[in-house]
C-alpha cells in the first residue's frame, strides 16, 4: 500500500508578516491623511486670517479725507490724481508703503511732492512748487524761469499765476540753464515785482522792459509806466488804490516820476 505524502503546514511566520505589513500600511495611510488634514487646516486658517486682515484694513484704512498744501499751479483734484494713480492708492496703508521715504518728482512746475499719513483715513499731500518768476513766449512754447533766470519749464500752456515778460533779448534757450541776457539782475527784479503784486492782490497780465530796462506793467486796458525800480514798493502800494478807480478805462498811468516828495501820478485816457 502506497504511503501518502504529508503536507507541510503553512508557515505562521509568513502570516504574521502579512498581518504586520497590513497594519503598517494602515498606519502609514492614517499618518499621511493626518498630515494632509493638518496642512489643509493650516492653509484654511491662514486664508481665514488673511481674509479677516484684508477686511479690517479695507474697512479701517480707506482714505476719506485728503488735504493738499502748497499748490498754486495745479488744483487740489489734479494733485490728488497725480498721487492716487490706482484704486489701491485709496488705502492709506498701501499709500504709505508706496511713498515711504520717496517723493514724487518729474511733474511740471513742481519741485517735489510728499505724502503724509495723518490718520488711517486721512492723508496730506505736500506740494513744493518751483519758484517761477515769469514766462516768455518762444517758438510756440511758453518758457518759465526762476528768479535767477534759470529755465525751469517749457510748456504749451500759458499760466494765469505768473505774468508774461516782454522786452528781453536772447538768441537761444536751453532748459535748466540761465537765459542769456546782458542784465541778469532783471530776473530778481521780476520776482520781486510779482511778489509785491501778489502781496497787494494785484494781477498784471504782462511785464515789459524797454531797451533801458524801464518797467511797464499791463492790467487789462491800463498800461502803467513804472520806470526804474526806485521806490517800487511805494508805487505798487499806490496801484492798489488807483487801479480800482480806472476799472473799465483804457490808457496810460504814468508813475515813473513818483517819489516820496513829489508823489507825481498822471493818467492819460485813450478814447474808445
Amino acid at each position: 500500500m502506497a504511503k501518502r505524502k504529508r503536507r507541510k503546514p503553512k508557515s505562521r511566520k509568513k502570516n504574521n508578516v502579512d498581518i504586520r505589513s497590513f497594519f503598517e500600511r494602515i498606519g502609514d495611510s492614517l499618518r499621511y491623511n493626518r498630515s494632509l488634514y493638518i496642512i489643509i487646516g493650516i492653509v484654511f486658517s491662514v486664508f481665514i486670517v488673511g481674509l479677516l486682515a484684508f477686511t479690517y484694513i479695507r474697512d479701517n484704512y480707506t482714505i476719506t479725507n485728503v488735504y493738499v498744501t502748497g499748490n498754486t499751479h495745479y488744483t487740489n483734484e489734479e494733485v490728488i490724481d497725480m498721487v492716487m494713480t490706482d484704486r489701491f492708492c485709496h488705502n492709506s496703508l498701501y499709500l504709505s508703503l508706496k511713498y515711504r521715504n520717496k517723493s514724487i518728482e518729474d511733474i511740471p512746475f513742481v519741485e517735489k511732492m510728499s505724502v503724509e499719513i495723518v490718520s488711517p483715513d486721512t492723508v496730506r499731500i505736500n506740494v513744493y512748487e518751483k519758484a517761477v518768476a515769469g514766462y516768455i513766449s518762444y517758438l510756440g512754447h511758453y518758457i518759465y524761469f526762476d528768479r535767477d533766470g534759470i529755465v525751469v519749464e517749457s510748456s504749451m500752456e500759458a499760466s494765469d499765476d505768473v505774468p508774461e515778460v516782454l522786452g528781453l533779448s536772447f538768441s537761444y534757450i536751453v532748459l535748466y540753464e540761465k537765459l542769456p541776457i546782458d542784465n541778469e539782475e532783471v530776473f530778481e527784479e521780476i520776482l520781486d515785482i510779482t511778489q509785491l503784486l501778489s502781496k497787494y492782490d494785484l494781477k498784471a497780465n504782462k511785464i515789459f522792459f524797454d531797451s533801458e530796462y524801464n518797467l511797464y506793467l499791463y492790467f487789462d486796458g491800463i498800461e502803467v509806466s513804472i520806470g526804474t525800480k526806485d521806490y517800487i514798493d511805494e508805487k505798487i502800494i499806490q496801484l492798489q488804490y488807483i487801479l480800482p478807480k480806472l476799472e473799465g478805462k483804457t490808457g496810460l498811468l504814468e508813475m515813473k516820476d513818483y517819489d516820496e516828495d513829489t508823489k507825481n501820478v498822471t493818467f492819460q485816457e485813450k478814447k474808445q
